[in-house]
C-alpha cells in the first residue's frame, strides 16, 4: 500500500521527533495533540531542528521549505486521522490510553489504513485487539532523539499481515531508518536488554562502586555504546525507565525489579532532562546525543 498522509498522535517529545522525520520524508504530516500549547512547541521545534540541519548542511534549503509545507497540525484525533494511510499514536506508556486510541482509529479512520504504536514495551497483541482489523496494527518502535537515532523496531502480532510489515518498513527506509522486525513480546528486543543495563547502572552507582561519570564513560569507551547508560535514562526520563522495568518484573520475573535508587530518584521528582534534573543537573551536562 502507497502512503502519502502519516497522521501522528500526541506532540511530545517521541511524537515531534516522529512528525519531523516524516515530514523529511516526503509524508504529508498531521500531529495530532490536546493541547495547542504542545502543539505550538512542537511545530517550533520541527522548525528549528529543519534550520538547523540546513546550517549544518544535512538539509537542502527547498527540502526543508517542503517539509514545513507538508506539516499540518490538529486539535482533534478524528480530523488527525481522515486521510490518513498511516496513524502513529505516540503517547505515554499507559495500555489504557492506547486501547482508547485504537478503539478511535478503528471507528474513524479511513479504510485500510495501518494502526501503530510506538509503545516500547507494551503488547501490540493487546492493543490491537480492541480493533475489527488486526492485521493492520503494528509496533513501530522509534528511538529517541528520533532525528539521530536510525533504528525502528516493527513489531508484528500473530495476525499482523506481511503487507503492512512491508508497508512499514518503506515508511521507515524513506525516513532514513534501519529496521528490524521482531515477535510481539515484552519489551521487545532494545527496551528488554537496555532496561537490564541501565537497571544494573543503577545498582553500580547506589553502592558506591563508581560515580555516574565513570560509568556512562566506562561503557561509551569499553562498550562503544554512544552514550552512558545514566545519561540514557535522563534523555528518556527516569519515569519512563522505571515504568519499563515495572511491566518487564510482571512479565518476566526478577531480573527486572526496579532498582530502589531509581526509585526514590523518581519519587523525588528527577525525571531527568525535562525536568532539569536526573542522574545529572542540566543544562550543566551536555548529552553526547544532543541534537
Amino acid at each position: 500500500m502507497e502512503v502519502k498522509t502519516i497522521a501522528v498522535i500526541g506532540a511530545g517529545t517521541m511524537g515531534r521527533g516522529i512528525a519531523y522525520a516524516s515530514v523529511l520524508a516526503g509524508y504529508h504530516t498531521v500531529l495530532e495533540d490536546i493541547s495547542e500549547t504542545r502543539l505550538e512547541q512542537a511545530t517550533g521545534w520541527i522548525r528549528k531542528a529543519l534550520d538547523e540541519g540546513v546550517s549544518r548542511g544535512k538539509v537542502e534549503p527547498v527540502n526543508r521549505d517542503a517539509a514545513m509545507k507538508d506539516l499540518a497540525t490538529a486539535s482533534k484525533i478524528e480530523d488527525a486521522i481522515r486521510d490518513a494511510e498511516l496513524i502513529i499514536e505516540a503517547v505515554p506508556e499507559e495500555m489504557e490510553m492506547k486501547l482508547e486510541l485504537f478503539t478511535i482509529f478503528d471507528k474513524f479512520a479511513k479504510a485500510n489504513a495501518i494502526f501503530a504504536s510506538n509503545t516500547s514495551s507494551l503488547s501490540i497483541t493487546e492493543i490491537s485487539d480492541v480493533t475489527v482489523y488486526r492485521e493492520r496494527c503494528i509496533g513501530m518502535h522509534f528511538f529517541n532523539p528520533v532525528p539521530k537515532m536510525k533504528l525502528i523496531e516493527l513489531v508484528k502480532t500473530p495476525l499482523t499481515s506481511e503487507e503492512t510489515v512491508a508497508t512499514c518498513r518503506e515508511v521507515g527506509r524513506r525516513m532514513g531508518k534501519e529496521v528490524v522486525v521482531v515477535r510481539d513480546s515484552p519489551g521487545f528486543i532494545t527496551s528488554r536488554v537496555s532496561a537490564l543495563i541501565s537497571n544494573e547502572a543503577f545498582a553500580i552507582l547506589e553502592t558506591g562502586i563508581a560515580s555516574a561519570e565513570d560509568i556512562d564513560q566506562a561503557l561509551k569507551l569499553g562498550l562503544n555504546h554512544p552514550m552512558g547508560p545514566l545519561e540514557l535514562v535522563d534523555l528518556v526520563g527516569l519515569d519512563v525507565c522505571l515504568n519499563v522495568l515495572e511491566y518487564l518484573h510482571q512479565m518476566l520475573g526478577e531480573k527486572y525489579r526496579p532498582n530502589l535508587l531509581l526509585q526514590r530518584y523518581v519519587k523525588e521528582g528527577r525525571l531527568g532532562c525535562k525536568t532539569g534534573r536526573g542522574v545529572y543537573d542540566y543544562p550543566k551536562h551536555k548529552s553526547s546525543l544532543e541534537i
